[in-house]
Formats: structure tokens, sequence, C-alpha cells
């Protein structure tokens, strides 16, 4: 039977689970979503039992017939906090990214030395594990007492499918995201997980089986360490140089083949990629986000908001998408949307194409703080951006040509890829590039 790797992509809000052939096409596909718990304002979490229930659920649904499985790859969301003790069990539920309990928590990381903040040569942002687990020190020391250490999500997901095996690993590519990890060094930073209270995860590599489990079907599959969503995304899209916009609900702007420095107060973050490499990324919280909340307010489908392009112009109406603010660089946490420049005879579709070209400039913005310069295409992935009157409005605003790049579920391939490199699988997943799109309109190849 023709061999194939799962991949399984652990999101905020939802799994996706992709099967990948020997000649890198998916042969299947599942989909589990979930919600995210908000028992207070300000708060994120999930309980791992429904990330394990999700993963179950869509591998139940993953018609593998005439195959066989030989590993299975875990891509995750990035950030986050699962304390779990010696066995690998959650002892309360995973604090996610966009969680802001840890406000207070976040002053002990500005704090720091110099010499020591620098070194973990990244914006100090409260959803972080690092703060998270500060803040869990902090209000929960009953379990911090009882936890043998902290993992990320996609950590304490693997943990659930291999019991008896060291639950307590972690890849660099998510170690380097938690506010704990000294740059430079590429080692845990001593002086930010004293800050935490609890111990962290050894690191192994990306591609590292962890164990083997046992699945009622497929049944027993080796299963590798695996990784962040966002670099087994750069990963699966083949993206090792220039620049990346992943244009979803946020953006992110990735530069592969960043050299990693200490940098005392970052506007970009600098994390490791799925192998020995760095990638420098400014990150978006705002964009679809943004054009989503645009449409429920003036009533507009995707369509009809698109087609606001097609007029002259916005009528000198500008939109600023900060509707739950941002990290720093191009705005601040306490920023809010807003559109200006509203007159009497403002339009709808004034305020539509405003809010689409707010999007873009934001991006552009992003851009220009990764100093992201050159004249290959601008490689754009991620469903806000499989529009080509998008595409040329980001051509535009960026000064660069642009071109998409489909992976079918990106993150779950890279996850795959990583499985495949586990069991000595050499595997390059289908690519299906779109026109490229040069400023002011011109489609010159495909």
């Amino acid at each position: 039977m023709p061999d194939v790797v799962l991949g399984a992509d652990l999101g905020t809000s939802g799994l996706k689970l992709a099967a990948l052939d020997t000649a890198g096409v998916v042969v299947a596909e599942a989909e589990a979503g979930y919600d995210v718990d908000t028992p207070e304002p300000g708060w994120a979490q999930t309980q791992v039992a429904v990330w394990r229930a999700a993963l179950d659920d869509a591998l139940g649904r993953l018609d593998l017939t005439g195959h066989t499985v030989r590993a299975l790859g875990l891509a995750g969301q990035m950030h986050g906090a699962v304390l779990v003790d010696a066995a690998g069990a959650a002892l309360a539920p995973a604090l996610l990214w966009p969680d802001q309990r840890a406000t207070t928590q976040v002053q002990r990381w500005r704090a720091l030395p110099d010499d020591a903040r620098a070194a973990l040569a990244n914006p100090l942002v409260p959803g972080m594990t690092g703060p998270l687990a500060a803040w869990l020190a902090e209000h929960r020391p009953d379990l911090v007492a009882r936890a043998a250490g902290v993992l990320l999500p996609k950590d304490a997901l693997r943990a659930t499918l291999l019991p008896g095996a060291d639950p307590l690993v972690t890849d660099r590519s998510d170690a380097s995201a938690t506010l704990l990890w000294d740059v430079p060094a590429d080692d845990w930073s001593a002086a930010a997980v004293a800050l935490t209270g609890t111990g962290v995860p050894r690191v192994l590599p990306s591609h590292a089986v962890a164990g083997t489990a046992v699945l009622p079907d497929p049944g027993e599959v080796p299963v590798v360490v695996g990784g962040a969503d966002t670099p087994l995304a750069l990963l699966a899209t083949g993206t090792t140089a220039g620049l990346q916009v992943n244009l979803g609900t946020g953006a992110q702007l990735l530069r592969p083949g960043a050299t990693p420095a200490a940098v005392l107060d970052p506007v970009v973050h600098s994390y490791g990629d799925a192998a020995d490499g760095w990638y420098a990324m400014a990150a978006l919280q705002n964009a679809g986000l943004a054009w989503d909340w645009v449409r429920r307010v003036l009533g507009f489908g995707w369509d009809d908001l698109v087609a606001t392009l097609e007029g002259p112009g916005s009528g000198g109406v500008r939109f600023a998408p900060w509707l739950t603010g941002e990290r720093g660089g191009v705005a601040g946490p306490d920023d809010r949307g807003a559109w200006t420049g509203l007159h009497p005879g403002t339009t709808r579709a004034d305020l539509g194409r405003a809010a689409l070209e707010g999007v873009a400039a934001a991006v552009a913005a992003a851009a220009d703080l990764l100093g992201a310069a050159g004249d290959d295409p601008v490689v754009l992935t991620g469903g806000g951006a499989r529009t080509p009157a998008v595409q040329q409005l980001l051509a535009d605003a960026l000064g660069r040509p642009v071109q998409h790049v489909q992976v079918r579920s990106a993150s779950a391939t890279g996850a795959a890829l990583l499985a495949a490199r586990g069991v000595g699988l050499h595997i390059a997943p289908q690519r299906r590039p779109g026109p490229v799109v040069d400023p002011a309109g011109d489609v010159r190849r495909g």
C-alpha cells in the first residue's frame, strides 16, 4: 500500500489534519473546530482534552483506505503555556497567545538587566509562555508546585499521544517564541526562566521521533516532535529568502535567513525555524479580523467588499485597522480602529475601500520594519490573499511584485514534512504558484 505521512496543525480555534503522499500530494484532509474559553475579560484558554478530542475526531474522519501511515508530525499555535505533571498530564487549561492576564508579569521582563533582556531579542508580549507561566506561579502556586514543567500547546497535545515517553520535550522553533530563549546563545535564558517558577522542557530537533502513538486507526505510528505553525508554513511553501506574507485573521510577515542578535527593545520578532536557522517576523493582529468586522458593520459580502476596489478611490477616507490593538512597531496595544476623513459625501463603498487599503498599508509598514528590500516577488499565502484584486492592492502598497503560492493546509503540510524526515522519507510538497502581480497592474508571468 502507498505510504503517507500525517501532519496536524493545532490552531487557536480548530485543528487541521492532512495526509501527504510520497509525491507531495495531499490525499486526504479533515478538520475539527473548538471554542476558546474566555472565563474573564482578556483571558483565552482551552482544555488540552478538547484538543485531543479534536485530533481523534479528525483522525476518525480521515479516509486513508489503501494507505500505510508512516509517521505523524504536529504544528502548533505559538506561545501559550500548559502546566503538566511528570506524566505529561495537564494540570490546568492551556493559556493561549491572545491571553492578556499577564500584563503585570511582563514588567518583570522589563526589569531584567539590559544584557539579559536584550538577549531575548523579542518584543515583550503578555501572551507569551514566560509571562503566562509567571502569572500561574503567582496566582496558582498549588499547581506550579505539582508541575514538572511548562509546555507549548503542540507539545501538550503530543504528550497525550505518547504515555510513557518523556513529555517534557519541545523544539527550538517553539522554544524561541516563549520570551524564555536566549537568541544569540540559542538556548534557554537562565535569567528569564527564573522568573517563571517552573521548569522548561528539553529541546530536540523538530523532526526527531519522540515516541510511538497507538491509535485506533491507523494503529502504531511514530510521532515526531514537530514545530511552531509559522515556520512550518515557511517549510511548506519553500520560502528560504525574501519576504513571505501570510494573510489570514492576522498577518504574519516573515523574512527567512535572519541573523540572530541581541536587541534591547526590538520592534520585530526573531525566532528559530524548523531546522537550525532563523527568521524575522512582524506580526499584525488586525488583518482579516478587521475586514470581517467591516463586512458585518457595512453589510457587505466578501465579493461586495472587494468590488469597492473597482472605483476611483476611497473619497479621502482612511481606516486604521487596530480593533484589538497591536504588539508594537506598526501600532501599540492601546491603539484602536477608526475611520477618518469622513464628510457628507462619504459612501459605504468609500468606507469599504478604505478598510481594504488600511490593512494593506499596515502590511507595508510591517514590511518596512523588517527591512525586507529586494526585487524578488513577495510570497503571499493565506485565504485573505487568494483574491486577485487583493493581490494587486498588496503589490501596490508594498511597491513590489507579489505572487500567491497555494499549499493546501500549509502548517499541517509542514508538520507532515517533518514526520517524513523523521522516518527517512524525502518529500517535496505540491505547490501551486499563481501569476506574479507587479505594482500598477502589470501581471507578467506565471
